[in-house]
């Protein structure tokens, strides 16, 4: 009788332990997939960074202002400085003469 006991907890251990080694290879196949679908965001996003950069570029270039390397306007030169002083716009894109700011750009672009 202890023999049969004996025997038959020695064939209950063993898928234990398989199944045990199975779990631990599944888990480690996700958390490898996980690491690969994270190194794919990361290198979209650095090509996504670099068309715009590209892009910031061609277009200063287009249109001959001076940009900072995050694309806004540097306010360190006249022409970029010149749309600084206007004020609001309407939602057409016409200036809002409302502004004290857009009376006085109009007045001086009638002199």
């Amino acid at each position: 009788m202890l023999f049969g006991a004996s025997v038959t907890m020695a064939q209950q251990a063993a898928p234990a332990a398989t199944q045990t080694k199975k779990a631990a290879t599944k888990t480690e196949h996700k958390v490898e997939q996980k690491v690969q679908k994270a190194e794919q965001k990361a290198a979209k996003a650095e090509q996504k960074a670099e068309q715009k950069a590209d892009k910031a570029t061609t277009t200063a270039a287009a249109t001959g202002q001076h940009l900072k390397k995050d694309g806004t306007p540097d306010k360190r030169y006249k022409e970029n400085k010149a749309a600084a002083t206007e004020g609001p716009k309407k939602k057409d894109g016409t200036p809002d003469m409302r502004y004290k700011a857009n009376k006085k750009a109009a007045a001086a672009k009638k002199s």
